[in-house]
């Protein structure tokens, strides 16, 4: 025992000492070691906590090294998957809604076949288009860049739909823009409702995902 040894020795030329019963605790762990007393000190063998820390000694002429591993060193610590960022969720959600609104004014025309021209359809276009462009240089993260791609296919969709809403209504096509029944058997605007309570859930989530109605 290399400290032990030395606290020995001096015990002989006149240092008190004494070997006392006491649990030796390393990191949690309970260690069977003795452990010495030397004027109000305690001391523990070098070698026995080299070998309980899984450290190594060297014992040189005028030195005795005892290297103990960093227990961080090697350890891999997971780090979590990157998800939205806050300022580019909150942008966005703010896009999906616009789209919401803008939809939702369009279907409402038709249940009620209301009179409007296309500068009133276009006010809505424009909020949602402004609402993009905030949510675009927000995008920091691959995952913010991903929900974008998926924003913007549904800002797509929505717009070719309204687009073919307006046409027929200038058209005078009054079985598909004044009759209600024709929003509940539109599939275009049924993926388009979908892609959008999607990204309304998953922009709140912060956790990107895919998803077949919003591509």
């Amino acid at each position: 025992m290399v400290l032990l040894g030395l606290v020995l020795s001096l015990a002989g030329v006149g240092y008190a000492q004494r070997t006392i019963n006491r649990k030796l605790i390393v990191n949690g762990k309970t260690v069977s070691a003795a452990v010495v007393q030397l004027n109000g000190h305690f001391y523990v063998d070098v070698e026995t906590l080299a070998q309980i820390t899984n450290g190594a000694v060297t014992v040189d002429p005028n030195q005795i090294a005892l290297t103990i591993p960093n227990s961080n060193a090697d350890a891999t610590i997971p780090q979590p998957a990157p998800g939205l960022s806050k300022e580019f969720a909150s942008a966005a959600l703010e896009a999906v809604a616009e789209m919401k609104e803008w939809k939702g004014a369009l279907a409402t025309m038709v249940t009620y076949g209301l009179a409007v021209d296309g500068t009133w359809a276009q006010t809505y276009q424009d909020r949602v288009h402004t609402s993009l462009g905030q949510a675009t240089v927000a995008a920091s993260t691959n995952s913010d860049h991903s929900a974008l791609r998926l924003l913007n296919t549904e800002y797509t969709n929505l717009a070719n739909w309204a687009t073919g809403v307006m046409a027929e209504r200038q058209a005078l096509n009054g079985a598909r823009t004044v009759d209600p029944n024709s929003l509940q058997n539109d599939p275009q605007l049924t993926k388009i409702t979908n892609c959008g309570r999607f990204l309304n859930s998953m922009l709140v989530s912060r956790v990107f995902a895919d998803n077949a109605n919003c591509n």
